[in-house]
């Protein structure tokens, strides 16, 4: 995991389609202002972009490993140019392994490496629940999303079963209240950045004590 410094950290939003996780980051980086960065969807980038959604298993393989590698690179991108700040990213690479026409391990297999590597990239995982889960409509005027109820209470399982082995997973419900379920998510990333800052500052003593005055 990375070693946040002066409240750095990575932290992964993600969940099930219709989960809130796009409107709670947005929100969030509202909040703390410059502190935050985003890290957009790559797969919303990609299919908004022209991208072809496909659904051959050979030809979705390919999509997920294209947007596998461009995930990494915009978080990359983005660390690299905002060192300090808290990078929120809009979904992870994980997600891939769940929408992969196959089994968890052939997907990191084909794109070179594990899912104990990639789950080292973040610090903390915020898991937005679909609303799926409860029955209600995932329909929130992305374009792109074109699951049904069913293929997104699936998505929301196996995204699950996969993120949920990161030792600082956190669970945001469904919730009949969407407000209800932001302001618990929003509650949830603050205390992680708190948590996460804490750390920093044990590992880290020396470099937060005020320096000497020269006599």
């Amino acid at each position: 995991m990375n070693s946040p410094q002066n409240g750095r950290c990575r932290i992964v939003l993600t969940g099930g389609p219709g989960g809130g996780k796009t409107t709670a980051g947005d929100l969030f980086r509202r909040e703390f202002g410059e502190r935050v960065v985003l890290v957009p969807e790559a797969a919303t980038l990609l299919f908004s972009g022209g991208f072809p959604r496909v659904h051959e298993p050979p030809a979705v393989r390919a999509a997920q490993r294209a947007i596998f590698h461009l995930q990494r690179g915009l978080e990359d991108v983005q660390c690299a140019r905002y060192p300090h700040r808290i990078l929120l990213c809009d979904r992870g690479t994980v997600d891939g392994a769940a929408y992969w026409p196959g089994l968890p391990h052939d997907y990191f297999d084909a794109v070179g490496t594990s899912l104990d590597a990639e789950l080292k990239r973040y610090d903390a995982v915020i898991f937005f629940e679909s609303a799926a889960v409860g029955g209600n409509s995932i329909e929130g005027g992305n374009p792109i999303r074109n699951e049904t109820i069913e293929q997104a209470v699936e998505l929301d399982r196996k995204l699950r079963a996969l993120w949920s082995q990161h030792p600082r997973f956190v669970l945001v419900p469904h919730n009949d209240s969407f407000f209800k379920k932001i302001s618990f998510g929003l509650a949830s990333l603050e205390g992680i950045v708190a948590q996460l800052a804490a750390v920093a500052a044990a590992r880290h003593p020396a470099g937060n004590k005020a320096p000497r005055k020269k006599r």
